[in-house]
């Protein structure tokens, strides 16, 4: 039989593995680890020094970069161990998952247990993989140059691309875990599911933009940005021309950030209304009910993000990024039951 159990939690565990990741990442960015690390060799970077003199060679290189430069010329090699840690272990785990993903396709394709459509989406998730590693080299390079911080696009870019790749391996779960299941296809509600998804993806962007640019350092009030008022008025004249605004300052990416998130919540409260007054499926119900259960608990998430930020940065803004992780999770397996 092709397409087996073992398929299937293959693939999961390559979910587990990338959300595992996801977090470890964020935990890098939020200490600001990303940048430890310098250079990039697949097979030796695996280890980390060994001995005080590998130790000291590793420092030395890091020495040379704008970050040590320009605002960590107080590190002694003890601090450096320390943010080298979440960077060696998140090159890892990245590791880990391109061998985990590789190693099981290949011998489930010599023993013929992949049927020809899922040979065809697992090179594709094989490519998201090597994509996304380019991405993370092509992100740690951006600060490496004059700027002691990554570039928020690339970031974005990054941590996106995670989330996708996460989203359709675990679509690809769910096609042969509901292989003999159809549900009833609703267009309407399919189309809007489509669209509160590309919102969702739109959302996470966003918060990729807050985290590169330390957007969340400001404006910590709620549920108005400052003083008052809806939109500071820092959010129009940071950057010129005007649009630059919501893409690259601070108050414009933040004010985007807490606006899309009251765009999120309402679509979601929107299909749920819709999912009360039609005939729909046990599993399609199941879905409708833990988005909103889900985003009620994102969105109190984002707020206490915002109110405690500068007392915790760590532990809320990991705990932020996990929620974002569980809600698109809870909006792929609901938009896979009204798909198929």
């Amino acid at each position: 039989m092709r397409d087996n159990k073992k398929v299937i939690y293959w693939l999961l565990t390559g979910c587990v593995l990338i959300f595992i990741m996801v977090i470890v990442g964020g935990i890098t960015r939020l200490t600001h680890s990303g940048l430890s690390i310098s250079n990039y060799k697949l097979i030796s970077g695996t280890i980390p020094p060994i001995g005080e003199s590998e130790w000291q060679q590793a420092f030395d290189l890091y020495k040379q970069y704008p970050e040590y430069q320009k605002i960590r010329n107080n590190f002694t090699l003890e601090d450096f161990k320390g943010i080298y840690f979440w960077e060696w272990i998140h090159r890892l785990i990245g590791r880990l998952i391109g061998i985990v993903f590789l190693i099981p396709f290949l011998y489930f394709l010599i023993t013929k247990q992949l049927t020809k459509p899922t040979v065809k989406k697992s090179i594709i998730l094989l490519a998201l993989g090597a994509f996304q590693g380019f991405l993370g080299w092509y992100m740690v390079k951006s600060g490496l140059v004059d700027r002691p911080d990554v570039s928020h696009y690339r970031l974005a870019a990054h941590l996106t691309t995670a989330f996708l790749t996460f989203a359709y391996t675990f679509w690809v779960a769910l096609d042969l875990i509901f292989s003999f299941k159809k549900e009833i296809i609703k267009v309407g509600f399919k189309n809007l599911l489509r669209f509160t998804f590309a919102i969702l993806i739109l959302q996470i962007i966003y918060g990729a933009y807050v985290a590169g640019l330390d957007a969340g350092f400001i404006h910590n009030n709620w549920p108005f940005m400052n003083d008052g008022h809806f939109m500071h008025e820092s959010v129009l004249i940071e950057q010129t021309p005007t649009y630059r605004n919501f893409i690259e300052g601070k108050s414009g990416v933040q004010f985007v950030h807490r606006n899309l998130a009251y765009v999120v919540v309402v679509l979601v409260i929107v299909i749920w209304i819709k999912a009360k007054l039609s005939q729909l499926t046990v599993y399609q119900n199941k879905g409708v009910n833990l988005l909103l259960i889900m985003v009620g608990v994102q969105f109190l998430l984002g707020i206490l993000t915002i109110l405690f930020l500068p007392k915790a940065p760590v532990l809320l803004g990991v705990l932020h990024q996990i929620g974002a992780f569980f809600l698109l999770t809870i909006m792929t397996f609901t938009l896979h039951r009204f798909s198929k």
